[in-house]
């Protein structure tokens, strides 16, 4: 595994689609690692698309330190939002910022396992969020994007 370097705001590269993966060759497994490798170590974040270390692949991951732990997710479609939620959100892309956000409370999502294998799952609460705000990175959008007005702010960015 290696920390990547995380793409920030102003890099046009985050405002692209990604592309689906065709086949998880030991080359998408190492990026997958090394994502989870630079999200913990490097960033201490919950969630990282591959376009945030400038892979444009649909592919992201995210723990936020529950049960579940490290969820890789490659094609992932989500199927199903339910209710709303307003959720405080920050990004390894956007340092220095945080703003609020309107998320579904629920949502069903389908994907492949870093083996290839189908499965889907439901999440709600920050789960949720954290894979709302991850899929968004698939399609070139930022949480600043979908700030509620008024709400993002100056945040002390050290690491």
């Amino acid at each position: 595994m290696a920390l990547r370097n995380i793409v920030t705001e102003g890099d046009p590269i985050l405002r692209k689609r990604s592309r689906e993966i065709d086949e998880i060759t030991p080359r998408i497994v190492k990026l997958l690692d090394d994502m989870a490798e630079t999200m913990y170590y490097d960033n201490r974040g919950i969630g990282i698309a591959a376009v945030q270390v400038g892979v444009l692949r649909r592919a992201f991951i995210v723990d936020i330190g529950d049960e579940h732990g490290r969820i890789n997710f490659i094609n992932p479609e989500i199927t199903y939002r339910e209710g709303e939620q307003t959720c405080s959100e920050g990004c390894l892309s956007v340092p220095g910022k945080s703003a609020e956000v309107l998320r579904p409370e629920k949502i069903h999502i389908k994907a492949l396992d870093i083996n290839g294998n189908p499965f889907e799952m439901d999440a709600e609460g920050l789960l949720a969020d954290c894979i709302c705000h991850e899929y968004d990175h698939l399609d070139g959008i930022l949480f600043v994007d979908k700030a509620i007005p008024g709400t993002i702010e100056a945040v002390n960015a050290e690491k």
